[in-house]
C-alpha cells in the first residue's frame, strides 16, 4: 500500500491549478468535441449544471483515463457473453472507443479480474466484468451534491477508472485526495493514468468500507459501490462540516437508496436515506439477485392465480415507498423492461404481474409461496400512514443496529448487517 501523509493536523494545501486539455499528451480535437457533446446532453437532461464539476468534465480527457474499454458483442441474455477490448492505441478503434466513453453509459474496463496495464486488444469470451466506470448522469449528480471546493480533503472509495478521482484532483487539488480500491490491478492502472493527467493523489489498495484513516479526517467521502449498511469506519473518518455519499441497498438492484451523511461542526452526525432511480453496483461480498431470461419468460407467459383488484399499484414515482418495500420485504426484483408491473422473487420462484383492465380495475396474476401483491399493498398503506415520506432518517446507535425511520417515526426498519466491501 502507498504511504499517505497524515493531513489532519495541517492546513489544507493549495490546490493544483486546473489542468487544460491542451497540456495533456494524447488529447485530440475529436475527443474534445465528444466531451463537449456529452456535457451538453447532461445539461439538457438536467443532470449537470454550471460549476466546477462541469468544468472538470469538459477538461479531463476520458480516453487518457480509459485508453481501453470493452464493448459487448452479444445480447444481454446470450450466453456465453462475448466482448471486444477496444484500444486507443489502434487508430481503427478510436472512433468507436470515443463513442463508448462519451455515451453516458457505464464503461467496462476489466474482465475477470485481469491485469489492466499491458493488455492485448481483441475479443474475450465468457466471464464477467469486474471493474467499470459508472453512468455519467448519476456520477455528475452525485459529484455536484458533494459541493466540492478547492483545498478539501477527499476520500474516493472505489477508484474504478479514476473518473471521480480525476474530478476531485481537478477541483480540490491532488495533494489531499486519496483514492482507494480493493483491486490492485485497478489501483496500478489508475495511478499511471492519473499521473498522465498531471495528478498524483494517494492511490491506495485496500477495503473501501474501511476507508483510509492515515490521511483523515476528510471533508468529503464518496463511495462508488453499494453497501448494505453505512460503514462506521467511514463515519469516523468524516471531518466536522464534512459530507459522505454512498448507495445503500439490499440484494435487489431495483430500488436503491442514497445515504447522505453529514458531520456537524459540533461533531454530531446527521444522516438520511433518499430513494433514487439509479445507484452504484454492489461491492465485494454483496451478492445481487437478478431475473434470468427464463424466469422473466415464465412471469410474462406463465399461468397463475388471478384476482381482480380495485387497489391501484403504487406509481413508479413513489420511489420512497418502493425503497421501503425492498427493505421490509427483501428478495424482490422488478423487470423494468416489461409492459406491465412485473416483479419476481428469484430465491423462492414467486412472481407477480399486474395489468390494467378498465377504470380502476387491475388483474393481478401471481404464482409461488409469496403473496407479493399483499406485501406491496401492506407497505403502501404503512407509507401513506407515515405521511408519504420522501426521505428517511438514518440512525447509528452505539450497539451498531442501524435503522431507517420516517420523520414521524411511523415507518421504520433495521438495516442489514451483511458484509460490504469494494468491488471496483
Amino acid at each position: 500500500m502507498n504511504e499517505v501523509p497524515n493531513s489532519a493536523a495541517k492546513p489544507a494545501a493549495a490546490p493544483t491549478a486546473p489542468l487544460l486539455p491542451a497540456q495533456v499528451t494524447g488529447d485530440t480535437s475529436a475527443a474534445v468535441a465528444a466531451r463537449a457533446a456529452m456535457v451538453a446532453r447532461l445539461e439538457e437532461r438536467g443532470e449537470l449544471g454550471p460549476g466546477p464539476v462541469c468544468e472538470a468534465l469538459l477538461a479531463l480527457p476520458r480516453q487518457i483515463l480509459m485508453p481501453q474499454a470493452y464493448v459487448r458483442r452479444t445480447g444481454p441474455d446470450e450466453m456465453p457473453p462475448c466482448w471486444d477490448l477496444l484500444s486507443w492505441s489502434l487508430p481503427a478503434s478510436r472512433e468507436e472507443l470515443l463513442e463508448r466513453l462519451h455515451s453516458g453509459d457505464s464503461v467496462a474496463i476489466q474482465h475477470a479480474g485481469e491485469p489492466i496495464l499491458g493488455r492485448v486488444p481483441g475479443p474475450r469470451r465468457g466471464g464477467v466484468m469486474t471493474a467499470m466506470s459508472s453512468t455519467m448522469g448519476m456520477t455528475a449528480g452525485l459529484l455536484q451534491l458533494l459541493n466540492l471546493r478547492p483545498g478539501q480533503r477527499v476520500l474516493d472509495a472505489g477508484t474504478g477508472a479514476g473518473v471521480t478521482a480525476s474530478v476531485f484532483c481537478f477541483v480540490c487539488g491532488d495533494k489531499d485526495v486519496v483514492t482507494l480500491d480493493i483491486n490492485p490491478h485497478v489501483t496500478e492502472a489508475a495511478r499511471e493514468r492519473l499521473s498522465a493527467l498531471g495528478f498524483r493523489p494517494a492511490v491506495v489498495t485496500g477495503d473501501g468500507a474501511a476507508g483510509w484513516s492515515d490521511a483523515g479526517p476528510y471533508d468529503r467521502i464518496f463511495v462508488s459501490f453499494a453497501v448494505r449498511h453505512v460503514p462506521q469506519a467511514l463515519v469516523k473518518q468524516l471531518a466536522p462540516g464534512g459530507r459522505a455519499l454512498m448507495t445503500l441497498g439490499t440484494s435487489s438492484p431495483s430500488w436503491p437508496g442514497l445515504a447522505v451523511i453529514e458531520r456537524r461542526p459540533d461533531g454530531s452526525v446527521e444522516a438520511e436515506l433518499r430513494a433514487v432511480e439509479f445507484g452504484h453496483r454492489a461491492g465485494a461480498g454483496f451478492d445481487r439477485l437478478f431475473l434470468s431470461a427464463a424466469f422473466r419468460s415464465t412471469i410474462t407467459t406463465g399461468d397463475g392465480r388471478t384476482q381482480r383488484s380495485r387497489l391501484a399499484p403504487p406509481p413508479d414515482t413513489a420511489r420512497s415507498m418502493w425503497l421501503a418495500l425492498d427493505h421490509l420485504y427483501p428478495g424482490l426484483v422488478r423487470d423494468f423492461g416489461a409492459e406491465d408491473l412485473t416483479i419476481g422473487a428469484p430465491d423462492c420462484g414467486s412472481w407477480m404481474r399486474v395489468r390494467a383492465v378498465g377504470h380502476r380495475r387491475w388483474d393481478v396474476t401471481a404464482s409461488g409461496p409469496r403473496d407479493i401483491w399483499a406485501e406491496i399493498q401492506d407497505v403502501a398503506g404503512r407509507w401513506r400512514a407515515a405521511g408519504e415520506p420522501g426521505v428517511f432518517r438514518l440512525h447509528f446507535p452505539a450497539d451498531g443496529r442501524q435503522r431507517a425511520t420516517s420523520l414521524n417515526g411511523a415507518l421504520t426498519w433495521q438495516l442489514s448487517p451483511g458484509e460490504t466491501g469494494d468491488s471496483r
